[in-house]
């Protein structure tokens, strides 16, 4: 796998906004008319076939304490911590409405929690919580249990108490070491506290200590965002996430903070993340997708160069054959033909359980072609190259009668060197690489069915 080559005229010349295709289709694509019966019936239809697929847990744990301005996530701003325990009895709703319908013999391999802020909840919470998912669900031996932390709200409490429960991952969230950044996107996270977290997780026993870092945040320079690069890689973690700072202030209000003239003009954004790239891959680490970096030995790395490498809703993962259920404000169930998203806000989802356990408010079932091409789509996000061969031998179809006005349309890509067209497969090449969302979006047949707001590609 080779690193990309940044073309900056090129690069900006294809810098528009598309989906990052954590779906296909996107979400924006849900139905509105799409409920709690829907995702029931999808479940009970998709186990009507043998073997059933594993299970993959997402918990959404919507409370931070304070607002960060560059945040995207849905999020419910408060210190009441209290506010932990009605939210509780509504997951633990939800739970006894899957368990349900959920065939009792599917185990589940993976569980994530993400937020907000799950160690917004006290180490008491975290141990009710815990229990509310993994007691209803047969759990695989080993399997992976994961959790996002803010190194300033973890406390060494939490940290032993996550690791008494099971918790073998974390992620922390650090996205700049500069002072003057962190001033500006109103999070002040000295680099002693994430140090502090990261060394003593990996005390406890920790399998995988990550750390989420972002570029294109005000004030971000070339040279100060080096020293957070590097200061992160002293530090060891497992992984490293880079993720573009998507600025959508017209959508995501608290954004609005943040002024467009303190952000770092867009050669200036290309050269942070061709920085990061050099400076992360020099370290040791192998470059992923679009912004993962693994060591070597690691299973995404694995994952990577055995083409078994996914997407989905929480990024890169290794888990494609699980079911993911989502459980909580906002979370995204996907099974094999259908998405389903529950409620945002987290008042109406605990109002939602109320009736029966189910918050789905949005969704859809897939159609055989949305199939194909969300296929499609992820081999280009995850792996850089399609072979027609295999598409066509699992599709039954004839790929260049399938796809001939996708592959006019990727000719001036190829003739601009982002892609190379040979006859039995289809390559992203390393000038591509960081436009291969651009790429993807050409197989994206939903594109056309109407104006959606998106960040941009690079």
């Amino acid at each position: 796998m080779q690193n990309p080559v940044f073309d900056y005229d090129l690069i900006l010349k294809y810098d528009k906004p598309g989906p990052r295709y954590t779906s296909y289709p996107t979400a924006p694509n849900f139905r509105k008319d799409f409920g709690g019966a829907d995702f029931r019936k999808a479940i009970l239809d998709s186990q009507r076939t043998a073997p059933l697929p594993p299970l993959s847990l997402y918990l959404h744990i919507p409370f931070c304490a304070a607002g960060c301005w560059f945040c995207g996530c849905n999020v419910c701003h408060t210190r009441e911590r209290e506010k932990g325990w009605p939210y509780l009895d509504a997951v633990r709703r939800e739970v006894d409405a899957l368990r349900g319908t959920i065939d009792a013999g599917r185990r589940v391999e993976q569980m994530h929690w993400g937020g907000g802020t799950p160690t917004f909840l006290t180490p008491e919470m975290i141990r009710q919580y815990f229990h509310a998912l993994r007691d209803p669900f047969p759990f695989e031996p080993g399997a992976e249990i994961s959790i996002e932390v803010d190194p300033r709200e973890c406390s060494d409490e939490h940290l032993h108490c996550l690791r008494e429960l099971g918790f073998n991952r974390i992620s922390m969230g650090v996205q700049d070491l500069n002072p003057v950044v962190q001033k500006a996107i109103h999070r002040i996270q000295p680099q002693e506290t994430t140090a502090h977290v990261a060394d003593h997780a990996r005390a406890l026993g920790f399998e995988s200590v990550n750390i989420d870092l972002v570029y294109g945040l005000p004030h971000q320079t070339v040279d100060d965002f080096r020293s957070t690069v590097d200061a992160v890689a002293g530090l060891d973690p497992d992984r490293v996430a880079v993720f573009n700072f998507a600025y959508l202030p017209e959508r995501i209000r608290i954004q609005r903070a943040i002024k467009a003239e303190t952000l770092p003009p867009p050669i200036e954004k290309l050269k942070i993340l061709e920085m990061v790239i050099e400076r992360l891959c020099a370290a040791g680490y192998v470059f992923i997708g679009m912004d993962h970096f693994a060591k070597p030995a690691d299973e995404l790395t694995q994952a990577l160069r055995d083409r078994t490498l996914t997407r989905n809703f929480q990024g890169y993962t290794t888990r494609a054959g699980c079911d993911l259920i989502g459980v909580g404000a906002s979370s995204i169930s996907q099974l094999h033909r259908c998405y389903a998203q529950n409620e945002k806000d987290a008042d109406r989802y605990q109002e939602r359980t109320l009736g029966g356990g189910w918050a789905t408010v949005v969704g859809m079932t897939l159609s055989d072609d949305d199939l194909l091409r969300r296929d499609l789509i992820t081999r280009l996000m995850c792996h850089f190259v399609v072979y027609k061969g295999e598409i066509e031998a699992q599709y039954g179809l004839v790929w260049d009668e399938r796809f001939k006005k996708e592959m006019e349309g990727l000719k001036p890509l190829e003739a601009d060197g982002l892609v190379e067209l040979h006859p039995d497969r289809l390559v992203v090449t390393p000038i591509g690489r960081l436009m291969v969302r651009n790429i993807a979006m050409v197989f994206d047949a939903w594109l056309e069915k109407g104006p959606q707001t998106f960040s941009r590609t690079v």
